[in-house]
Order: C-alpha cells, then structure tokens, then sequence
C-alpha cells in the first residue's frame, strides 16, 4: 500500500542510510551507493560528498539524483525519490556535525567531525528538492 504524502516525508525523516543513485558514463549502469543525507518533512534533501569524487561529479552532469532508504522492521516499507539539484555549496564544520549527529550516538559525533573535518578532503553539500515518490508499506507480509 502506499504511502500517504505526510507517512512517505516522515519516513524519509528518519535516519535511514540511504541508497543514491545517479545516472553514469555511457555504457556504465547507474552509480549505487549508501549515504548518510539530512530531511525535514517538506524542504530539500542534503547529503555531502567529496568535490573531487565521482559520485559529485555524475550528479553535476545529470542535475538529477535519487534516494531509496528501507526498512524490514516492523513491516517492510520504503521510500524513493527523485529531484533536480537545486544547490551546491561549500560544506561547513556545522553542516557536517548537523548530519553526524543524525546517525551517530552523541559521545562520538566531535570525534568524528575532528576526524572526517581532516582526513575526506574538500566535502561539497548537495540540495536536492523531491519532485518523484515512489513508497509503499508491505504489512505484515
């Protein structure tokens, strides 16, 4: 069944590892890959990735990605969408402990943006406004 505008956005709130996906080179399938993003309920996705990495620069020649972020627990439910890219900017140290504190346990988050702040290099932030939802909840199937 799917699901309603409020349940798919809410869902897509919670701190899920999504799936994104971009179109590729010629001859290549789509680049898949798991990452962390940031949600609220009617405004862009986020996520941040390296300025120099492929992933970057196949969504800045599409102009277009998508997210698919699941669950199996209590029912199988899950949620994708789609959108123009509608910013890119610099990352910031905040941004970056905005989006760590998302998905990790609060005692690890500075020890982490220390690390990541110094060690992934030029990070860029990526707003993607959803414009294709796909969901649905399989119940207790």
């Amino acid at each position: 069944m799917a699901l309603t505008r409020a349940e798919r956005e809410q869902f897509l709130a919670e701190p899920h590892v999504a799936a994104l996906s971009v179109a590729a080179e010629d001859g290549r399938a789509p680049l898949t890959v798991p990452i962390w993003y940031q949600y609220a309920p009617g405004g862009d996705v986020w996520i941040m990735t390296g300025l120099d990495s492929r992933k970057n620069r196949l969504i800045g020649a599409a102009g277009r990605f998508s997210l698919m972020v699941d669950r199996v627990e209590p029912t199988i439910r899950y949620v994708s969408v789609e959108g123009p890219v509608v910013d890119t900017a610099p990352a910031t140290i905040g941004l970056l402990r905005e989006i760590s504190a998302r998905y990790l346990p609060a005692d690890k988050v500075e020890g982490y943006v220390d690390f990541a702040w110094k060690a992934h290099g030029e990070q860029v932030v990526v707003r993607m406004r959803p414009e294709r939802w796909v969901s649905s909840d399989l119940g207790s199937v």
